[in-house]
């Protein structure tokens, strides 16, 4: 009999190698090639493909009525409102997030919260049963029904799960621990997780068991092992937060079954993980009015109006190179808005060290806190105070201009259940006939419009004209 064909594979990123490399050419780690068998590859120099003639495909009308996926709710409200409303029966949901951030807490507490409701089991392959036990009594959630196992091997967990008294939703702790019998590469490998994972969705569509699967993150922040996996399951979420802040978001970036862009907002106590209903409160609770440079944006994440404090210091510099430092927003994107206000606005800020942060711990993406960037950094430049009572929000063009950002209502309405009285924004070409009337709205349509946060400031000689 033939030998089998061998492939070398990049275990970092799943690039093909014809032959053993030091370094890979698709992502350029060193020591990441491993030689694995290609099953799929002709044994003997005849194709493993079937020649039997296949049967048509039978197609059906865009139109007709479905049955929408009924939800099982967690009652855990922030991780509901993440996964659209709770979990889908034969979904597959991939957990990312870096290590000691609280996956495996939060997973427990599901299970904990819904095994009243369902069958569930918690299978690790990084944990003994003991370890989970003294997890669970940490956290209170001793009393649940949730069925604990250690496994490795997929086709013995399969197996349980085609089982007529299987459970209906399981935690599988990590999907890089699991490993296929059939292949010879070691767990954790490129080959090993896209089969394991595999053959996990396959029978969680079959049996319509719901698998919540933990994934490691690599140095960058994203999920190790091939990039194929997060197209492979229904909904991927990432686990963030500081390791020295209580706070921890859940943000889903690809849900097949809701909106993404969604985030439930966490607070990590000794009790494990509680839900924070209202972030915005929390987030602004250590907020100091009369400071220089801070500025509170009024966000947006997926559907939820979020309200956070932007932080910035503008400071002469010592050295010929000053120093840019950013936390919580795109390095990238600072560089812009320093270089508009200084090419379109005049201030001069080229000269000096600047740092940005964003309170909290949380991380934003959205362009309309370039405004709130830019505020942030004339009030540090001049020494001007912004207003305790005023939110600040919209993009910037490169040619100094304000642009326009959706959802300015539910921003504004955030705002005025704080307590917020007046907002910094860009011009409205549409108004609404629901507009907020309890906040006092100055709109501008260039960064010229920055003057209105100077009005009651001495020091404005910085700017040139």
């Amino acid at each position: 009999m033939a030998k089998a064909k061998s492939q070398f594979i990049c275990q970092a990123c799943g690039t093909l190698h014809p032959r053993w490399a030091g370094r890979c050419e698709g992502c350029g780690d060193w020591n990441s090639i491993v030689e694995e068998l290609n099953e799929s590859a002709p044994i003997g120099g005849k194709s493993t493909v079937s020649k039997a003639k296949g049967r048509r495909v039978e197609f059906v009308p865009l139109t007709g009525e479905s049955a929408q996926a009924p939800r099982l709710k967690t009652g855990i409200a922030e991780f509901d409102r993440v996964t659209g409303g709770g979990l889908v029966k034969g979904s597959a949901i991939l957990i990312g997030g870096d290590p000691g951030i609280g996956k495996s807490t939060l997973l427990l507490q599901v299970t904990a919260a819904i095994a009243k409701k369902t069958k569930c089991a918690y299978i690790s392959g990084e944990e003994a049963v003991d370890q989970i036990r003294m997890r669970a009594s940490r956290l209170g959630v001793t009393g649940a029904p949730v069925e604990l196992a250690t496994a490795t091997n997929i086709r013995n967990i399969t197996a349980t799960l085609e089982d007529k008294d299987g459970p209906d939703v399981v935690v599988i702790d990590s999907i890089q621990t699991m490993f296929v019998d059939g292949l010879e590469s070691a767990p954790g490998s490129v080959g090993q997780v896209r089969a394991s994972a595999q053959e996990l969705i396959r029978c969680a569509k079959k049996h319509g068991v719901c698998v919540l699967l933990v994934g490691h993150v690599t140095k960058e922040g994203n999920i190790a092992g091939p990039r194929i996996l997060e197209h492979m399951v229904d909904t991927v979420l990432y686990f963030e937060g500081e390791r020295g802040h209580q706070f921890r978001i859940l943000r889903g970036v690809k849900n097949r079954f809701g909106a993404t862009d969604e985030i439930g907002v966490f607070d990590m106590t000794e009790k494990g993980l509680v839900e924070v209903p209202n972030p915005s409160a929390l987030f602004l609770a250590d907020r100091k009015d009369g400071i220089s440079g801070a500025v509170v944006f009024a966000g947006m994440e997926g559907s939820r109006p979020l309200l956070v404090e932007i932080q910035a210091l503008v400071a002469p510099s010592p050295l010929a190179t000053p120093r840019r430092a950013v936390i919580g927003w795109d390095s990238n994107r600072l560089a812009m808005i320093m270089a508009v206000l200084e090419a379109r606005a005049g201030f001069s800020i080229s000269g000096n060290d600047v740092y940005l942060n964003v309170a909290g711990g949380i991380r934003l993406s959205e362009p309309a806190a370039d405004l709130a960037v830019a505020a942030a950094l004339v009030s540090s430049l001049t020494d001007t105070p912004v207003a305790s009572d005023m939110v600040v929000f919209g993009e910037i063009g490169l040619s100094g201009e304000v642009r326009s950002v959706s959802q300015m209502e539910a921003r504004l309405k955030e705002a005025g259940k704080l307590g917020f009285n007046a907002s910094l924004m860009p011009k409205r070409h549409n108004k609404s006939k629901t507009d907020t009337k309890a906040i006092r709205r100055m709109e501008i349509s260039t960064l010229d419009g920055l003057d209105v946060l100077l009005a009651d400031g001495e020091n404005n000689t910085i700017r040139q004209t």
